[in-house]
């Protein structure tokens, strides 16, 4: 049984070299629990004997990398997902984005689309809307592309709307969509403000600065020395003072860059970015 999984556990990590050499994708520091269970997945629905015959596959037929792809991306998501978040942030983060200009926030894992509009909802009812610019960003691109139409499946609207009112929603979440059949379409005055791009956190470098970045229940699926370079990432594109929300089951707290961060809603992984103070008795 023992060399069964060390011989998985193998393939698993050869089949991610492989991709990589191939397609520049880089899946390595992925947590390999999270990276077995769906290559297995995928392995036992097309019927394939081997991890080493499917990366046979993978290698040969670019449209099967693709599924294998969307197989590695993380989507699962909902509009207003943890309402208390979303409280927290207008209680304690939109007086702080209120004395800024121009605000830009940086929305890293987007998936398809649903936090995105959520925050451009919540930016709206605090007048925050016409001067920010969202970069919402995915190394997936069939979930950027559905991201950027904002039409989503009707049957969960109910759930979405009282996570809305959860959130501290100020109006009626009906008013940000218009139902047509069996989908919701998302009013394109919330995604004018928003740029979908794709953006690689494994392996693409700082994306913009920014006032905020917003990456909630990605690094949970990485080895630390990947959520490490992340965080650096993130580090390095925020501006002094600007503010890196986290998912509710990751922390800072055995991040080597811990030290450039301090908690500003602890219970919400919410983060400030310290300022550098200038030492004025260097020579």
């Amino acid at each position: 049984m023992e060399e069964n999984i060390e011989n998985i556990n193998i393939e698993v990590k050869l089949f991610l070299e492989a991709v990589f050499l191939k397609y520049g994708y880089d899946f390595r520091n992925y947590s390999l629990a999270h990276i077995k269970r769906r290559i297995l997945h995928r392995l036992s629905i097309s019927q394939i004997e081997s991890i080493s015959l499917m990366q046979d596959r993978v290698l040969r037929d670019p449209d099967f990398f693709q599924q294998i792809l969307l197989d590695f991306s993380i989507n699962v998501t909902e509009m207003f997902r943890d309402p208390d978040f979303y409280q927290a942030i207008r209680k304690e983060v939109i007086p702080l984005l209120k004395t800024y200009p121009f605000i830009k926030i940086w929305h890293a894992g987007c998936s398809t689309g649903e936090e995105v509009f959520s925050m451009a909802i919540l930016l709206q009812e605090e007048g925050l809307l016409e001067k920010t610019q969202i970069y919402a960003t995915d190394f997936n691109q069939k979930v950027l592309k559905q991201a950027k139409q904002g039409i989503f499946s009707v049957e969960n609207v109910k759930e979405w709307t009282q996570n809305y009112l959860r959130a501290g929603g100020k109006e009626s979440f009906s008013d940000y969509y218009v139902a047509n059949y069996n989908s919701v379409i998302m009013n394109k005055n919330l995604s004018e403000n928003i740029l979908f791009a794709h953006h690689n956190l494994v392996t693409d470098q700082v994306f913009s600065e920014v006032n905020m970045i917003i990456c909630r229940n990605v690094l949970i699926y990485f080895e630390r020395a990947l959520q490490n370079r992340v965080i650096g990432l993130f580090k390095e594109s925020l501006l002094p003072g600007g503010i890196l929300c986290l998912g509710s089951k990751e922390s800072l707290q055995f991040n080597e860059n811990a030290s450039s961060f301090s908690p500003l809603v602890a219970k919400e992984k919410i983060y400030r970015k310290n300022y550098m103070i200038p030492n004025l008795f260097e020579v």
